[in-house]
């Protein structure tokens, strides 16, 4: 357990030094960050974005945010602003490039039932590479291992931490399509149901009003026969004619 928490430790020491050397990044060195290759990948998860460790307090995020935001703002990057603003915004699709840049990440953070289950995430990521270690650690036999590098067990919590974040958001779009496809299946019943009370309106009346048709018809027609004189119906036989004899 010692050991194991020399490594974190030791790790935790790393991370600070590079947080601190990548919060110094100038403007389109920070747009360049969220605008590398995979960053559909990578912004998913919004301490990578911020660059912010996830033990930071609340007020240490705002500020973070707000010195972010100035420096990858379109207004202070006339130059790039067309990257900037994807950098700035993180309003697009969740397939699309920069979904989760610094104003999204922000947001996640500052809300608390999302920051809490960021931070359990983060927190399972360490958790699952613990674990690993510890099992190459068995089977290594006493030899070392690629995580005995710090830098490498370091990487090994990045990518198990942003793997994690990206499974989350694989479960919220297929969540989001299973629910857009549930409600577009009802509007389709209800407006198959609106078709049908429609039809069998329109039935009834059409069918109420031929009625009325087909009675008026028939008492004009009787009319005219009685104004004749004429019999309506039934079988009238000739006259007898009296038979004479020669």
């Amino acid at each position: 357990m010692g050991e194991k928490d020399g490594l974190f430790s030791q790790f935790y020491s790393e991370v600070k030094v590079i947080e601190k050397r990548d919060s110094t990044l100038t403007p389109k060195q920070q747009i360049d960050r969220l605008n590398r290759p995979g960053c559909t990948y990578f912004n998913l998860n919004p301490f990578d974005v911020l660059q912010i460790d996830p033990d930071a307090k609340m007020s240490d995020i705002k500020s973070r945010y707000r010195q972010m935001s100035l420096l990858v703002h379109p207004d202070k990057n006339q130059d790039d602003a067309e990257r900037a603003q994807k950098a700035f915004d993180g309003k697009i699709f969740a397939l699309l490039l920069f979904s989760l840049a610094v104003t999204k990440a922000f947001k996640c953070l500052d809300d608390s039932p999302s920051y809490r289950k960021c931070l359990e995430v983060v927190q399972e990521a360490k958790d699952r590479v613990a674990k690993m270690v510890s099992e190459k650690r068995l089977k290594s036999k006493g030899q070392p291992i690629d995580e005995d590098d710090p830098a490498k067990y370091r990487h090994a919590v990045y990518v198990q931490t942003c793997k994690l974040f990206a499974d989350l958001e694989r479960l919220r779009v297929d969540e989001e399509t299973k629910q857009q496809n549930e409600r577009k299946r009802k509007a389709e019943e209800e407006e198959i149901h609106r078709f049908r009370v429609q039809y069998d309106r329109e039935w009834r009346d059409n069918y109420e009003e031929s009625r009325k048709d087909r009675i008026k018809s028939w008492r004009t027609f009787t009319a005219k026969k009685a104004k004749k004189g004429e019999s309506l119906g039934g079988f009238k036989p000739p006259k007898p004619k009296m038979e004479t004899r020669k």
